[in-house]
Order: C-alpha cells, then sequence, then structure tokens
C-alpha cells in the first residue's frame, strides 16, 4: 500500500507541496491536518484512547479522530472519512478555528500542522476500527479539564494544546 501523502502548507495555510506522512513528521514540515471533537446531547464530548500499536502516542487518550487531509478533499470531507474510519460512524461537522502547533516525540518525530478543528454532534455507539482505536468514552469537559490537570501524561501533546487555548471553540 503507498504511503499516504501529507498537504505542506506555509504560515497561511496556502499548500506548497505533497510529501510521504512519515517523512513530514520526521522533517518537522508544517502541514496540514484535522481535529475532530463530537459531543453528544448531554455536552459530553467523545475521546477517545489511541491503539497500542500507533506509530506515536499509543494509548494515549485524545480527541474523537484527528487526521490528515487529503490532496483535494476539505476539511469537512476529510473530517467524516476519518471519523468513519476510525470510529464507525458519521455526522455532520462544523469547521471552527485553525491553529498551528509543534510537538516533538520522544521516537524523534515531530508533529508540526496547521490544524483545523471540527466540531459535531452524536448520540449513538462507535463501531471503533481496532487498528486506530482502543477504547472510547464520553466525558463532560470540566471532568476532563480535571484530569488532565492532574494526569497529563495520559493525553496526546496536540489534545492537551487544544483544550489549553481553544477550549471555548470546541464547546457547543
Amino acid at each position: 500500500m503507498k504511503e499516504e501523502q501529507v498537504i505542506l502548507v506555509n504560515e497561511k495555510d496556502e499548500q506548497i507541496g505533497l510529501m510521504p506522512k512519515m517523512e513530514a513528521h520526521e522533517k518537522a514540515l508544517l502541514h496540514r491536518a484535522f481535529s475532530v471533537f463530537v459531543f453528544n446531547d448531554k455536552n459530553e464530548l467523545m475521546i477517545q484512547q489511541r491503539a497500542m500499536g500507533k506509530y506515536h502516542s499509543p494509548g494515549l487518550w485524545t480527541n474523537t479522530c484527528c487526521s490528515h487531509q487529503r490532496e483535494g478533499e476539505t476539511n469537512i470531507e476529510a473530517g467524516k472519512r476519518r471519523l468513519q474510519e476510525e470510529m464507525g460512524f458519521s455526522t455532520e461537522l462544523k469547521d471552527t478555528i485553525s491553529f498551528i502547533y509543534k510537538a516533538p516525540f520522544d521516537n524523534g518525530l515531530t508533529e508540526h500542522e496547521f490544524d483545523h478543528i471540527l466540531v459535531g454532534t452524536y448520540n449513538g455507539e462507535p463501531n471503533l476500527n481496532p487498528d486506530e482505536v482502543h477504547a472510547y468514552k464520553w466525558v463532560d469537559l470540566e471532568t476532563l479539564k480535571e484530569d488532565m490537570a492532574k494526569n497529563p501524561d495520559i493525553y496526546t501533546e496536540w489534545f492537551k494544546i487544544i483544550f489549553d487555548k481553544y477550549y471555548k471553540h470546541i464547546q457547543q
């Protein structure tokens, strides 16, 4: 299978090229990404525990799903595709805000992403892809905020950044 390509961008989110995903993470080059936040009618956020076989941040808790847009794909199309691939359901998503972050990992890879935050609502149960997701749970934002403060090491770097800096944009 051909390695997934990421869209390299400048600080204005303008495409400047394509590169294999692993190479972009090895070279810490800025590329387009998205983070999906799905809430239920009780305003609880669905979070996932990343599969143990993931190449970085395995077993850590994070937002509902996240990934990279493919060339020619809108942020919403990409979010819906990945939500279906990882969590096994689809819902309407809204593109809210975007930001740039850089997070190096112990394995030598670096996430340097122009991240688009997508928000949606869903009240059913997911059908988890075990290659991507180990577990999930619904959690209210106050409980999550407290747990992140007590146990920061069990959450992904980007999730902590988003939660800390863009909290008001992910609330319903």
